[in-house]
């Protein structure tokens, strides 16, 4: 651990209509390390993020760069001053290769041509320093989420990035290519980058950081060594208070059984039987491309069944579309909220309404009374933080927008909840408030199927567990005879 300050900034302020983003928040990032950047959801850290890559523009504050002022007008003075950002939603075009999309902008030419062979060879020199064997033709979309986070990195050193800021990198991989990353943040703090690391798992942060700060609602709250920290202290300075039970489940009292599913069939699942009751969480475990989301969505309607059937409550379901799964009472609840489950522009009024219009509508259509009050009840019931119904949902935080997500798929009347891994990118505090939200509907008799790569919020809110393997059921476990080496050994065997 060093004590050199690479940039440094000071009381900077951001101001959106009805909300004040940054209210006097510092940020120091030392060199050959990585600082953790740590708040809930809403508590600033995209807004700063994007300061400092150029997007935004601080209101009042100052950034110092190696001791001097400098001021970050736009997205180019940012890469001038050798600031990388790789975002959650990776900027890379699929259809170019490696090596196109890692000259991206710098391009090298030979005459009129682009110089191919000169951009592989040093494409190829830059992926092997950092241990890595990706072919440089290959086309991007054709990688991994894992090799094509590498290749934004690799992006970043050719552009000789001093500070490369990884915002939840880890969201989308499979453990061992968590472990690949890791590695490789490794090496570049040893070649002399210095990193900024956000990311909602709080063990990730002891694995890779020397110092945290914390921001919360908009504020500077501290700036710590991760050796003074736990995971209890990093929550109660984050959400400014403590949180006894990460995980509050409550066995309930699962009635009859709901949902029968047996000899489910189709491209992606084989021969799946299994019942879900009233009144509880079934959880399902499985490695990446296991055929979780997959069940889920054929479950819903989404996906055709070949073979097997489905019935709720005793009476077989034969569903065409998603709009027979909905109009049947079953509600999925999308894993990429913002591809399939919420309509960003929009504001959360019309999200949470959409998928419902009948509900709120009178003789002469939409009655904009009764979306408010609707639309009121559940920002109130699910504490959604927003200035106002009318505020569009892409200015809302993630964990925000996941509630917001949730409140449109109960619009519908709820049997059967599906949850896709519901508090993927969502902070400590949001992931509580959300089990609790599960919790009510439990406790209302609705059956939920929680599927979650995050194997604590499995263990800790599921009644039953099931365990799936390359489309396949391959046992099930009760809540007190769950642990994460009984479900690896059922994926393993």
């Amino acid at each position: 651990m060093t004590d050199t300050t690479i940039l440094k900034c000071e009381n900077i302020v951001k101001t959106f209509p009805g909300v004040k983003a940054l209210d006097g928040v510092n940020l120091t990032i030392y060199e050959n390390e990585a600082m953790a950047l740590m708040g809930e959801n809403g508590a600033g850290k995209s807004t700063l993020i994007k300061i400092l890559s150029g997007v935004h523009q601080a209101d009042s504050g100052k950034i110092y760069l190696d001791g001097q002022e400098v001021h970050i007008a736009n997205v180019t003075d940012a890469a001038l001053l050798n600031i990388a950002v790789i975002h959650q939603e990776l900027n890379l075009i699929p259809s170019l290769s490696v090596s196109e999309n890692i000259f991206l902008g710098r391009e090298l030419q030979n005459g009129v041509f682009l110089n191919k062979t000169e951009m592989q060879k040093q494409s190829r020199a830059i992926l092997e320093r950092l241990g890595l064997s990706i072919d440089p033709k290959q086309a991007v979309g054709k990688l991994s989420i894992a090799n094509q986070q590498m290749v934004e990195i690799a992006r970043a050193l050719l552009e000789d990035a001093r500070i490369i800021i990884m915002d939840e990198p880890t969201d989308a991989l499979t453990d061992k290519e968590v472990q690949v990353l890791f590695s490789v943040i490794r090496q570049l703090k040893a070649q002399g980058k210095s990193i900024v690391y956000i990311s909602h798992r709080l063990e990730e942060i002891f694995e890779v950081c020397e110092r945290a700060t914390i921001l919360r609602d908009g504020t500077f709250i501290a700036e710590e060594k991760v050796s003074d920290l736990d995971q209890n202290k990093i929550i109660k300075l984050m959400v400014g208070r403590e949180i006894t039970e990460q995980f509050p489940y409550h066995p309930g009292n699962p009635a009859k059984s709901i949902l029968q599913v047996e000899g489910l069939t189709n491209d992606f699942v084989s021969d799946i039987s299994f019942e879900l009751k009233s009144g509880e969480v079934l959880g399902v475990a499985g490695l990446v491309g296991s055929g979780r989301t997959e069940l889920a969505k054929t479950i819903y309607g989404f996906y055709t069944i070949h073979s097997g059937t489905l019935n709720l409550g005793g009476k077989k379901l034969d569903l065409k579309s998603t709009a027979d799964g909905i109009k049947h009472g079953i509600t999925y609840v999308s894993e990429d909220r913002k591809k399939d489950g919420l309509i960003l522009p929009m504001n959360v009024t019309e999200n949470i309404t959409i998928s419902a219009l009948k509900q709120v509508s009178g003789k002469f259509g939409i009655s904009k009374d009764k979306e408010r009050k609707v639309s009121n009840d559940f920002v109130e019931r699910m504490r959604i933080k927003t200035p106002s119904l009318n505020q569009k949902l892409k200015n809302l935080s993630g964990g925000n927008q996941q509630k917001v997500s949730i409140a449109r798929g109960l619009m519908n009347e709820t049997r059967v909840l599906i949850l896709d891994e519901p508090t993927r990118g969502v902070d400590v505090g949001a992931k509580k408030e959300i089990y609790d939200i599960v919790n009510d509907l439990k406790a209302q008799g609705v059956g939920v199927l929680l599927i979650s790569s995050d194997m604590p919020e499995l263990l800790g809110m599921s009644d039953r567990i099931l365990v799936m393997h390359e489309g396949r059921l391959k046992g099930e476990l009760t809540h007190n005879e769950a642990t994460q080496e009984r479900i690896m050994s059922l994926i393993l065997a």
